[in-house]
C-alpha cells in the first residue's frame, strides 16, 4: 500500500451513450513539449492525454502504467506529469495502481495536471509542482447522446464520480468537503504557488529539472487543433465515427494518425478553422 492512507475511488462504468474527451480549455493551455531534463528507470511518464488517443495512437493508458510498474518492481517510483487529462476511468485506474504501490511514490508536475491527470497526481506520497506549472480540477465532463432515460442514468453516474473526486481532494488537502465540491463545481485552476497553498502539492519543483522540447511542442499544436475540433463536432451531436471520417477528409482523405505529424501544420489549422466556421453557420 501507499505510504499515505489515500482513499479508494470507486467508479462504475458510464452508460454506452457517453464518452470522455479531453477538455478543450486544458488542451489549449497544454504545452506538450514540457518534460524532465533527466529521468531514471524507476520513472513513469504521464506526458500525453489520459487514455488511448485515436489521433496519434498514443496516450497514457492503465495498461501501459501497469507494465511500467511490473518492470520497476517494489522500488520507489517517480511519476512525471504533463497532461491535459482525458478519460476519467483510465485516470482512476492509474491512481489506484499508484495508490497500491508498496514503496514511496513521488509525483512531479512538470507542466500541467488537468482533469483526470489531477486524479493521477493525488496518488503521490509527495507531490512536487513547478512554480510555472498548473493544476485544474472540475466536475466529470462527458459527451452523451440518447433519450431522457439515458441522460438521467448518465447524471446519476456522474454524481457518484464527482463525489468521489471531491472526497479525494478533501482528504488529500485537509480542506472541508464543501470547499472541494466548490473547486470542482467552478472548474478551478491553480498555479504552482496556489496548489501548494491549497494542499494539492507539498513543495515546489526546482526549475532546473524541467525543459521544453520545442519540436515536440510544435508537433502537438496541430494535433491539439484536431482534438479541439473533434470536441466541437461532438457537441454538435455528430457521432464519433462520423467525426473521425469528416476530420480525416479535411486533413487530406486519411484518418491515419501518422498523417497528422507529416501534414503541414499551417494548412491543417486553416482547414480546421474553415470547418469550425462552417459549423457556426
Amino acid at each position: 500500500m501507499s505510504l499515505k492512507k489515500l482513499p479508494e475511488i470507486k467508479a462504475e462504468r458510464l452508460p454506452k451513450i457517453c464518452a470522455f474527451e479531453p477538455d478543450p480549455d486544458a488542451l489549449d493551455k497544454w504545452n506538450a513539449g514540457v518534460k524532465a531534463v533527466q529521468s531514471g528507470d524507476n520513472t513513469i511518464t504521464v506526458l500525453d492525454v489520459i487514455g488511448e488517443d485515436p489521433w496519434t495512437g498514443g496516450g497514457v493508458t492503465s495498461k501501459r502504467v501497469a507494465a511500467a510498474l511490473r518492470a520497476i518492481g517494489d522500488r520507489e517510483i517517480y511519476v512525471d506529469i504533463n497532461s491535459p487529462g482525458g478519460d476519467f476511468f483510465e485516470g482512476v485506474a492509474i491512481y489506484e495502481m499508484l495508490r497500491n504501490h508498496p514503496a514511496k511514490v513521488t509525483v512531479r508536475i512538470l507542466g500541467l495536471a488537468a482533469s483526470a491527470a489531477s486524479i493521477v497526481a493525488m496518488a503521490g506520497d509527495e507531490i512536487q509542482i513547478g512554480k510555472a506549472s498548473a493544476m485544474m480540477v472540475h466536475r466529470v465532463s462527458v459527451l452523451a447522446i440518447g433519450n431522457r432515460n439515458d441522460f438521467l442514468s448518465a447524471v446519476e453516474t456522474m454524481d457518484k464520480f464527482d463525489e468521489g473526486m471531491a472526497a479525494l481532494y478533501a482528504a488529500r488537502t485537509g480542506v472541508d468537503h464543501g470547499e472541494a465540491v466548490d473547486w470542482i463545481d467552478r472548474e478551478t485552476w491553480f498555479n504552482g504557488e496556489q496548489a501548494v497553498n491549497a494542499g494539492l502539492a507539498d513543495s515546489f519543483l526546482p526549475a532546473d529539472v524541467v525543459e521544453e522540447d520545442e519540436a515536440e511542442a510544435e508537433n502537438a499544436r496541430s494535433v491539439n487543433a484536431t482534438r479541439r475540433v473533434d470536441a466541437l463536432l461532438a457537441k454538435a451531436g455528430i457521432s464519433r465515427n462520423e467525426r473521425r471520417s469528416l476530420i480525416g477528409e479535411v486533413k487530406g482523405g486519411t484518418q491515419d494518425a501518422a498523417a497528422t505529424a507529416t501534414h503541414d501544420a499551417g494548412e491543417l489549422k486553416a482547414s480546421l478553422s474553415r470547418l469550425v466556421e462552417t459549423l457556426k453557420l
